[in-house]
Protein backbone atom coordinates (compact mmCIF):
# COMPACT_ATOMS: atom_id res chain seq x y z
CA UNK A 1 0.00 0.00 0.00
CA UNK A 2 1.23 3.11 -0.34
CA UNK A 3 1.54 6.15 2.06
CA UNK A 4 -2.06 7.63 0.46
CA UNK A 5 -3.93 4.80 1.15
CA UNK A 6 -2.29 3.81 4.20
CA UNK A 7 -3.52 7.29 5.51
CA UNK A 8 -6.95 7.21 4.44
CA UNK A 9 -7.41 3.64 6.05
CA UNK A 10 -6.00 5.05 9.36
CA UNK A 11 -7.89 7.96 9.21
CA UNK A 12 -11.31 6.15 8.19
CA UNK A 13 -10.18 3.48 11.44
CA UNK A 14 -9.97 6.53 13.34
CA UNK A 15 -12.91 7.93 12.40
CA UNK A 16 -14.90 4.98 13.36
CA UNK A 17 -13.62 3.88 16.38
CA UNK A 18 -14.59 7.41 17.43
CA UNK A 19 -18.15 6.40 17.69
CA UNK A 20 -17.37 3.63 20.02
CA UNK A 21 -16.26 6.27 22.72
CA UNK A 22 -17.90 5.35 26.09
CA UNK A 23 -19.88 8.19 27.82
CA UNK A 24 -21.14 7.37 31.57
CA UNK A 25 -23.75 9.82 32.83
CA UNK A 26 -22.30 8.56 36.49
CA UNK A 27 -19.08 9.67 35.51
CA UNK A 28 -20.36 13.11 35.14
CA UNK A 29 -24.20 13.38 35.85
CA UNK A 30 -24.74 17.20 34.82
CA UNK A 31 -23.67 16.60 30.82
CA UNK A 32 -25.97 18.13 28.68
CA UNK A 33 -26.26 15.32 26.55
CA UNK A 34 -28.98 13.93 28.84
CA UNK A 35 -30.88 17.05 29.55
CA UNK A 36 -31.68 18.81 32.41
CA UNK A 37 -34.76 16.33 33.36
CA UNK A 38 -32.68 13.29 33.87
CA UNK A 39 -30.06 14.95 35.64
CA UNK A 40 -32.55 17.09 38.14
CA UNK A 41 -34.43 13.13 38.42
CA UNK A 42 -30.57 11.66 39.34
CA UNK A 43 -30.01 14.61 42.17
CA UNK A 44 -33.39 13.95 43.74
CA UNK A 45 -32.08 10.51 44.47
CA UNK A 46 -29.27 11.20 46.25
CA UNK A 47 -29.69 11.45 49.99
CA UNK A 48 -28.44 14.34 52.48
CA UNK A 49 -25.25 13.29 54.11
CA UNK A 50 -25.73 15.52 56.54
CA UNK A 51 -29.45 16.69 56.87
CA UNK A 52 -30.87 19.69 58.97
CA UNK A 53 -33.70 19.34 60.97
CA UNK A 54 -35.90 22.10 62.89
CA UNK A 55 -36.43 20.35 66.10
CA UNK A 56 -34.14 17.92 67.73
CA UNK A 57 -34.42 14.61 67.33
CA UNK A 58 -36.25 13.12 70.76
CA UNK A 59 -36.81 9.59 70.15
CA UNK A 60 -35.21 6.48 72.59
CA UNK A 61 -35.03 2.69 73.32
CA UNK A 62 -37.42 3.40 76.21
CA UNK A 63 -40.02 5.54 73.82
CA UNK A 64 -39.73 3.09 71.48
CA UNK A 65 -40.33 -0.08 73.59
CA UNK A 66 -43.34 1.71 75.08
CA UNK A 67 -44.91 1.85 71.49
CA UNK A 68 -44.36 -1.00 70.87
CA UNK A 69 -46.40 -2.96 74.23
CA UNK A 70 -49.07 -0.49 73.37
CA UNK A 71 -49.49 -2.12 70.09
CA UNK A 72 -49.22 -5.57 71.26
CA UNK A 73 -51.66 -4.72 73.94
CA UNK A 74 -53.58 -3.59 71.83
CA UNK A 75 -53.70 -0.22 73.31
CA UNK A 76 -53.21 1.89 70.12
CA UNK A 77 -55.55 5.15 69.71
CA UNK A 78 -57.55 4.95 66.51
CA UNK A 79 -56.49 8.19 64.44
CA UNK A 80 -58.73 10.84 64.29
CA UNK A 81 -61.70 10.34 60.78
CA UNK A 82 -60.78 12.88 57.94
CA UNK A 83 -62.53 13.45 55.07
CA UNK A 84 -60.99 13.85 51.61
CA UNK A 85 -64.08 15.86 50.38
CA UNK A 86 -64.06 18.59 53.25
CA UNK A 87 -64.96 22.27 52.38
CA UNK A 88 -63.65 21.55 48.52
CA UNK A 89 -66.25 22.62 45.94
CA UNK A 90 -65.97 22.00 42.35
CA UNK A 91 -68.21 22.34 39.06
CA UNK A 92 -69.05 20.37 36.38
CA UNK A 93 -67.00 18.86 33.81
CA UNK A 94 -67.35 20.06 30.16
CA UNK A 95 -69.60 18.28 27.73
CA UNK A 96 -68.09 16.90 24.26
CA UNK A 97 -67.67 18.09 21.19
CA UNK A 98 -70.65 18.30 18.01
CA UNK A 99 -70.68 15.89 15.59
CA UNK A 100 -72.28 15.91 12.08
Amino acid sequence: MNTKAKLLAASGTAFLLSGCATHSVLQNPGDSVYGEANRQTMMAQVINPEPVYLEPMTTSGEHAAAAIERYRNNEVPDPSATSTTAGVTGGRGGGGGGGN
